[in-house]
């Protein structure tokens, strides 16, 4: 018969003792307790680094959403500009077409007090005189003539008229479509902001200082980037200008000249500092990226398209260490954010909602986040 009674505990060892039961417990407790008070909080409260890091990703994404509001408005702007032209080339071809249309009415009127019929002897019997026979023959001969060309030019009016209108309907169309997709990026906007201050707005007075301080070593790292850079370029040029020195003659006019227009687009660009950013703006009392480069290029008489993915596309590939004055550097994957290299590392840039036009570090996010440098003249 199996024995009912119950086996004794088996305790455990602690730096090679065995230990009582009641003694293991004690201490799994204490186990358990230490584990719960480093454990991460139980609410799902994201931790600092998230909130930056998820704030930072909504101001890309509205900087993104930006860009799609930029290329719809413009695109909005051309087709008003365009519906506009073919709406009054069908008000004037429709007064045309009026117009021809009373000219008909008054040959069928001459026609009709006239006589519909071709001049013939009885005509002649009619007519008082020969002479008179002669002159009613030559206007019916006129009548018909201008008649026919006058239908001929109702029936072209008319057709071209009717080929505006479908036009004009058509460019409506497309009006009312690029409408929506302005309307559309620009509910995306707000609502990536909305999402980015809502985040801000909970964190405690304690985690904005954390998070401010976060975002001064964040500065400090982008500035050291910076004198690294500018040290390697300085170390470049003064390895070129030696290597070249008794050639100095071949320097070209192009460098020259780009340097002249590059110098007139960073005057404009310093004069912006401390003015506000605004998605969609084009100064002259804001600005959004691409609206701040395409301001400052145009002062040097350069002409540079609205968004970034078209700017990233309005000049000369060139190196980051090769970069001077002047070049544009954009930003991350999708080519969201741009900025006016303005030498030594660092640029003018206006950098996101909340923030002024200001000088820094082309590392201001990172050395990964710089997507390419563009030469635009």
């Amino acid at each position: 018969m199996a024995s009912h009674r119950k086996s004794r505990p088996v305790g455990t060892r602690v730096a090679g003792i065995r230990t009582p039961a009641l003694a293991t417990a004690a201490l799994t407790s204490v186990a358990l307790l230490s584990q719960s008070a480093n454990a991460a909080p139980t609410d799902d409260k994201p931790s600092l680094e998230e909130v930056e890091k998820k704030v930072d990703d909504l101001y890309r994404q509205a900087e993104s959403a930006t860009d799609n509001y930029n290329a719809a408005k413009e695109k909005t702007t051309k087709q008003r500009r365009q519906v506009d032209t073919l709406l009054e080339d069908v008000a004037q071809r429709t007064q045309k077409l009026n117009e021809a249309r009373e000219e008909l009415g008054s040959f069928a009127a001459a026609q009709y007090r006239t006589g519909a019929a071709a001049p013939d002897t009885a005509t002649l019997l009619l007519a008082d005189t020969p002479q008179d026979y002669f002159d009613q023959t030559q206007l019916m001969g006129r009548l018909t003539s201008r008649q026919k060309g006058a239908v001929d030019d109702y029936v072209t009016e008319q057709s071209a008229t009717m080929k505006k209108r479908q036009e004009a309907s058509q460019s409506l169309q497309t009006l009312t479509e690029t409408q929506s997709d302005l309307k559309t990026a620009k509910a995306t906007v707000q609502k990536k902001l909305a999402d980015a201050r809502e985040l801000l707005s909970e964190l405690t007075a304690q985690e904005k200082a954390r998070l401010a301080a976060i975002e001064q070593r964040k500065q400090q790292e982008a500035a050291r980037k910076a004198a690294e850079l500018a040290q390697q370029q300085a170390a470049a040029e003064k390895a070129a200008q030696e290597a070249t020195a008794p050639q100095e003659s071949t320097s070209t006019a192009p460098d020259s000249s780009y340097a002249t227009k590059a110098a007139k687009a960073l005057a404009f660009a310093r004069a912006q500092i401390g003015k506000p950013y605004v998605w969609g703006a084009t100064g002259p009392d804001s600005y959004d990226c691409s609206g701040l480069t395409q301001a400052a290029w145009k002062a040097a008489g350069v002409d540079l398209p609205r968004v970034t993915y078209d700017q990233v596309n309005a000049g000369t590939t060139v190196s980051l260490a090769d970069a001077q004055p002047g070049d544009l550097v954009f930003f991350y994957d999708d080519i969201s954010h741009v900025g006016l290299y303005i030498g030594n590392g660092m640029m003018i840039h206006a950098p996101k909602p909340g923030a002024y036009v200001r000088e820094e570090s082309i590392y201001y996010d990172g050395e990964s986040a710089i997507h390419s440098v563009v030469r635009p003249a």
